[in-house]
């Protein structure tokens, strides 16, 4: 690969290095430059680029992403498409983790150009977390680089997800005089949590008095009731095999396989079985919903894999779980620190219908009906409903009470402009304002554009992925950026900073690595209509009846 600065006349296939706003269409980083985009160059008075130009051999970047994720595959991980030589890898299901780090050592070895980053080993996931991310550093990796990762890739499996069976889980709770009822709770609240949080279901818990004979019928008793894994919570610390804990359980008919682990807090676990089935003695952390030793135990017998005295053992690294007055934000602060996060991402619309009409007086071009008798602005708020995006910010101005009328009966919510003759951006920042808090993102769309349709809308929102760096999307046609635009949350402050009569468009400039485009076959995302004369070329069963005629 060469690297430099070309002129125009040298730069035909080439990619650029950098991403360049030109007056009709913008230059993103790693894109091609064919005879258009050169065209486009010159006619925006430029005479050199600086770009990479690919050798024979040479992998582009996107290729060699998906080839080096395509490698990688595995049943329950999905692999995103291919952004500026990145490529994500995704879990399709809620389980657990396994990372090779072996042969995620010799790939990153092999070569500076390609790189891979995971979670950490044995990390539980949800559907749809990212696990990995593939990286291609420069814009082109030689075919024999490439053709060593796939090799080593091939060899073992790098990246597993093991889903976590739906199990049944009983509990039994042994009780001494003294014991409150509170602790109890406690211990049943918190399991119940960890069982519902991987998938599984916890029988009615049994209480019995803290000795060996009642745990055993107890521990029968559930395992008649179908449960697959048990639980004994006892009335006071395991400290030893021969504890009434354990020795319940080998009266039941079952064994003690490890007592204790390195894990802290969690130390006094105690591992047995009853036959195929699992049974836990409990530490007395178990009854604090905070992460402990019986966690890493519990993900791995969910996630089926194997769980004996060798693979306690092993838990050492890492296994300092408890908080310590020497760190500097133990995690009880941390935690409350968070900002509450939304469950699953939302996106608002926000539609713009503040605006005096001016160059279509003496009439409103949002309430000037079509054929059908609806307006224009509620023609355009109708496409809005049947996208994804909610919810949905009307942002009125002049003639306020008109527009509301003519939505009457839909679920929007509406928010006045109060100084919406300042320009476009006194709208566009009341807009903003008023999108609540657990939104992702926004749709800012105009009430003069009733061609743009909710599988439009629903495309913008697709393509939306801050991991991949696509927090701006934009529908193109033909090269030329129409509307509306998804912005992320992250630029809300830079949108509610504008001034004067101007929209968000003005920063795109200043954020191009971050914009998505998505091309739309048809012109109606470039087609707004302001003029008594625009209203003339819209579809006839859309064009109104006594105007433009």
């Amino acid at each position: 690969m060469i690297f430099g600065t070309f002129p125009l006349d040298e730069a035909l296939g080439a990619v650029t290095a950098h991403s360049h706003r030109l007056p009709d269409r913008v230059l993103k980083k790693s894109a091609l430059l064919d005879e258009a985009a050169i065209a486009a160059l010159r006619a925006a008075g430029r005479t050199e680029i600086v770009a990479a130009r690919l050798e024979p051999g040479d992998v582009p970047e996107n290729e060699a992403a998906d080839r080096m994720a395509r490698a990688f595959d595995a049943p329950l991980l999905s692999r995103r498409r291919a952004v500026t030589g990145r490529v994500n890898l995704h879990a399709d299901a809620p389980g657990l983790l396994r990372v090779d780090a072996a042969v995620v050592d010799r790939i990153n070895l092999i070569d500076d150009a390609l790189t891979i980053g995971t979670l950490p080993d044995f990390t539980m996931v949800a559907a749809g977390d990212m696990v990995a991310t593939l990286k291609v550093i420069p814009f082109a990796v030689a075919e024999t680089v490439m053709q060593k990762v796939e090799a080593v890739a091939r060899t073992a499996p790098a990246i597993t997800l093991h889903k976590f069976r739906k199990r049944t889980v009983g509990l039994v709770i042994c009780e001494l005089p003294g014991l409150k009822e509170s602790v109890i709770e406690g211990t049943i609240e918190a399991t119940d949590a960890r069982v519902t949080g991987l998938g599984g279901r916890l029988l009615a818990p049994l209480r019995c008095p803290h000795a060996e004979v009642p745990i055993a019928a107890a521990l029968h008793q559930l395992l008649a009731a179908g449960a697959d894994l048990l639980l004994v919570a006892g009335a006071s610390a395991t400290v030893d095999r021969r504890d009434v804990g354990p020795s319940g359980v080998v009266r039941a008919g079952g064994e003690i396989i490890h007592f204790g682990m390195p894990v802290d807090p969690g130390n006094l676990i105690c591992l047995g079985r009853i036959g195929d089935t699992p049974a836990l003695v409990l530490p007395g952390c178990a009854r604090s919903p905070r992460a402990n030793g019986i966690d890493w135990v519990l993900q791995r017998i969910f996630a089926d894999l194997p769980m004996g005295p060798a693979e306690i053992m092993r838990m050492g690294v890492g296994g300092l779980l408890k908080d310590t007055d020497a760190r500097p934000l133990p995690r009880a602060k941390a935690v409350a620190r968070e900002e509450p996060q939304p469950k699953r991402r939302q996106f608002a619309a926000v539609v713009l219908a503040a605006g005096k009409s001016t160059r279509m007086a003496p009439y409103n071009k949002l309430l000037i009906a079509d054929r059908t008798g609806k307006p224009m602005i509620a023609r355009v708020v109708d496409n809005v409903l049947s996208s994804g995006a909610r919810p949905i910010v009307v942002v009125t101005g002049h003639r306020a009470e008109d527009v509301r009328a003519a939505l009457g009966g839909r679920p929007v919510t509406f928010v006045h402009a109060d100084d919406h003759e300042s320009g476009l951006s006194a709208s566009l920042k009341a807009g903003i304002a008023a999108v609540p808090a657990t939104v992702s993102a926004a749709i800012v769309c105009l009430g003069d554009m009733p061609l743009v349709t909710g599988r439009i809308i629903d495309r913008l929102i697709a393509s939306y992925d801050t991991d991949e760096g696509r927090c701006i999307v934009v529908p193109t046609h033909q090269g030329k950026t129409g509307n509306p635009i998804l912005w992320d949350r992250r630029y809300f402050p830079e949108i509610r900073a504008l001034s004067g009569d101007v929209g968000a468009r003005a920063l795109l400039k200043r954020h191009m690595e971050q914009v998505e485009e998505v091309e739309v076959k048809d012109d109606s995302v470039l087609r707004d209509f302001d003029t008594v004369d625009s209203l003339a070329t819209l579809p006839q069963r859309l064009r109104p009846v006594d105007v433009g005629q």
